[in-house]
Parts: structure tokens; sequence; C-alpha cells
């Protein structure tokens, strides 16, 4: 570091002839310098340009870095102002900048994507898969997918020129207009809005609506990639608390009474991680605040198909007014099929569309095929409700193995997929939830902390389970072995 430089605008001493990437030794400088402070919290980076020319690098290794960065949690971007330092190196990491030849592996916060994540969502490590969010293929029907899949690839000819249609595959969307209208709430075709799955259908939606220093409500704990994703826009996360009796409604009162939220996102129906719904009363009352407040509500409701009929839906009860209701199929079919979809009122769907095709176009037509010949076939909805037996059959055996390892679940699951347990108490050093999840990725086991899924640091040590993996041998006897 030149010492002559402000600290605002950094001049790293960059060793071309050093092991290492570029951006290795840009990560390393940059966390070191936020580490003892020389970059405070709140201070604005410079642009990628006129880092690059300081520096002598290109814009593509500024790009790369500062987006390793945001990934470390140590940068944050706001759309149009730039790139701002966000929070400091945990304590007892700041060895990890000691070389800055080496990739700097600073922890990340809570709800942030961070080294074990690649592996939560890859599906490509030899771990078990104890903290995923897929099951085991034969649990899906491996055989018809594929059967689908192929029927999709024989896409006729002519169909090959452009990039389809803006909305997505018209015939899948009638589909998912017709099956939510028998079964919840009228909609039309116009209304929906086909994405590469959930997560890129929550990106869509905080574009739409929201800018840099909004209020974002979300559930604590909840879906870890959104808190990751709602941070990634500028936006600014209020947790939510929901454990076993549903959402603290009366927090959530006081929150959007002091911070105006824009929009808030929730699970209705098996919420991930907790497995709980929310009851009908709750959500009228959700509703009504949403209402008095003057704030959207972004319905997750990817877990409706493994749950009960009858279950509360707030796109039900609004009729799509300000709720904007968000479905995928990665659920009940493989998640490897990309498919989502947004349901939302006619006046909104047009901005959706248009910001869609600003960031990625269209979305692909083959996937959106085989997604509709796998769920019009007659067998979909037994495979489904054999894939709900499956569950509860592996839910009761995971809840009772763990608790004969001593962990308690945090709510009793309505269904689906997930169990959330821990230890009794609050954390100690042998019983930290990253340390643990490192430890057990070293012993071939894949563990989801709930640090993932927390805007704060969980005060005791839990983990959310996959019901299909929980009871294996080989994770009970790991956590025997944790004292």
């Amino acid at each position: 570091m030149d010492a002559r430089s402000d600290p605002e605008w950094p001049v790293l001493a960059i060793d071309r002839q050093r092991r290492g990437s570029l951006v290795d030794q840009i990560v390393a400088a940059i966390a070191e310098m936020v580490n003892r402070r020389a970059l405070p919290v709140g201070t604005k980076m410079p642009s990628v340009r006129q880092f690059a020319k300081s520096n002598g690098v290109s814009t593509f290794t500024v790009v790369e870095s500062y987006d390793r960065l945001l990934h470390m949690g140590l940068l944050s971007s706001r759309r149009g102002s730039g790139f701002f330092v966000a929070r400091s190196v945990a304590d007892g990491s700041a060895d990890a900048c000691g070389d800055a030849a080496q990739p700097v592996q600073a922890p990340a916060p809570p709800g942030t994507v961070d080294a074990l994540t690649a592996d939560l969502y890859s599906g490509q490590s030899e771990a078990l898969p104890v903290g995923s969010g897929w099951l085991p293929p034969e649990w899906y029907g491996e055989s018809a997918i594929l059967d689908a899949v192929r029927h999709a690839m024989k896409i006729p000819a002519g169909r090959l020129r452009g990039y389809g249609h803006p909305l997505g595959f018209p015939a899948l969307r009638q589909h998912v207009a017709s099956s939510l209208s028998d079964e919840l709430f009228a909609l039309e075709p116009e209304q929906v809005l086909l994405t590469h799955g959930a997560t890129h259908a929550f990106d869509l939606v905080l574009r739409t609506l929201t800018r840099p220093g909004d209020v974002v409500l979300v559930e604590d704990p909840g879906y870890g990639n959104l808190l990751a994703l709602v941070r990634h826009h500028g936006c600014i996360p209020v947790g939510i608390p929901r454990d076993a009796a549903g959402l603290d409604l009366d927090f959530l009162a006081r929150a959007a009474a002091a911070r105006q939220p824009k929009l808030m996102f929730v699970n209705t129906v098996l919420q991930n991680p907790l497995g709980t719904s929310l009851s009908p009363a709750q959500a009228h009352r959700l509703l009504g605040l949403a209402e008095q407040f003057d704030f959207w509500l972004v319905e997750d409701d990817i877990y409706r198909e493994l749950a009960a009929r009858g279950e509360a839906s707030l796109a039900a009860l609004d009729g799509l007014r300000r709720v904007i209701r968000v479905g995928s199929f990665s659920k009940t079919l493989s998640p490897v099929l990309r498919v989502g979809s947004i349901c939302a009122s006619s006046s909104l769907i047009p901005e959706l569309v248009r910001v869609k095709m600003l960031t990625g176009l269209t979305t692909s037509e083959i996937n959106e095929r085989a997604v509709l010949d796998a769920v019009k076939n007659r067998a979909y909805r037994r495979q489904v409700e054999r894939l709900v037996q499956q569950l509860d059959e592996a839910r009761r055996r995971a809840i009772d193995r763990l608790a004969g390892a001593g962990l308690a679940p945090l709510a009793r699951p309505r269904g689906g997929m997930f169990v959330s347990a821990g230890w009794p108490g609050p954390s100690t050093p042998e019983r930290n939830g990253k340390r643990v999840a490192e430890r057990a990725l070293r012993a071939g086991i894949l563990l989801a902390p709930g640090d993932f899924f927390s805007l704060e640091t969980p005060s005791s040590t839990w983990f959310r389970f996959n019901a299909a993996y929980a009871a294996h041998d080989a994770l009970l006897g790991f956590l025997h072995s944790i004292r």
C-alpha cells in the first residue's frame, strides 16, 4: 500500500511476479485494510474504472475482486451509488490476510453466501447432503423426468429461432393459471411470468420494486440465499422473528411503523428452514398490517404441493392486489429443471417483464416444455402423493434419531423436507455452528448451520437437516462425536 495515498482511494503494492492471481492480491489487501480500520465501515470505494486506472489493472480484475468482497460480506453495493465498506473481518481471522498471494477466507456474516454454499447448491460434492435442498433422484420419479426432458428436446425446428415468449412458454403459463384457479384463486395466464427458479423471481421483484436503502422485511430465520440477495441489492433487511408459533406479528407491527418497509418476503406454508405454516388468523393479520403500512407481500409458495390442502394462502386471501406469489417446480421435480413463476397483478406484470428482459432476456423454453410434460403426466399427482408420504416417514425418523444424539427440533414441522434442530443452551467453541459444519465437511457430511438462515449469529447451535438424509448412520455417528 502506498503510504501517501488516501485510504479511500487505495493504491495497492501489487506484485505481478508473486504467485497467485491479481484478484487474490487485491482481495487480500482490501480485507486487511478493512480489518485494521484503514477503510472504516461506510467508506465509499472508488469506481471500477477509477480503481483500475490508479492500480494499473484491468476493469475485469476489479469487477471480480469487488464481486468476491461482496460475497465475503466486506463490501456492499448500492445501485447507482457504488461500492461501500460493509463490515470488518471478524476477530481472529486476521491471519488469513497474512499472505496476499492466497485467497482470503474471511468468515461471511450470517445470512450471506460463504464457502459452504457452493456444496449446498451444486449437487456435485461427494459429501452426504444432509444440509442440501434436494431429495434423492429416485424420490422424484427420475424416469418420468428423463422422459419429459427427452420429449422437450423434440422441440419444433421453427422454435429454434428467436428467444421465446418474454412471459415464458405459453402452454406452461396456461397450466399454472388453470391449476391455481382450480385450487386457490382466479388467475389469468397473462398474470403468470416464468423465471429461472424462485431465486430469480426474488431478484426480479427486488430489481423492480426496491431501490438501495429501502427496508425489506424478512423472516428470521429464513431462506439464506434471500437474505444475501436483499443485501446485494443495497436494501436493508429487517428480521421478523419466526418460531414454532409463527411470525411475531407484534414485532412486525412495531418494525413497520418505525422503518416504513417497501416489501416483505414470507413463507406462508412449510417455511424454510422451520417447516411450519402460518395459521389463517396470522395470514389475515399479516395482510392487514401490509395494508396499514402500505408494503408489498412476496409469498414464497414453493412448498405448497408438499403441504396438506387447506393451508392459508396470502395470494388467495388478497387476490394479488398487494401480494406477489412466487412458485417453483424444483421441490416436486428435479431442481436441475430451473423453472419458477411469479403471479402478480396485471398492472405489475409488464414492469416485471421489462426487468426480466433487461437482465437476462427470456427463460429456457426447453426447460419449461420439460416441466409441462412432467406435470401433465397422469402419474405426476400420484408421484407427489408418494413423495409426501416418504417425507412424512423420513421426518419422523429424523426427529427420533436426532433426539438420540441430543438435538431438539426448533419446531415441529407441518410437512415438507426439513427439520431444524440443535443442542439446548448457548453455543460453545466446540459446538459453534460453522466450525461444526466445517468439521463435518472434512468427514464427508454437508451440514447447513443456523448462521446461514439468520441475520445475526444464533445464540444456540442448530442446523437445518434434510429429512431424506438426516437418519443416516454416518451423520448420527458424527453428531455423537461432538462434545
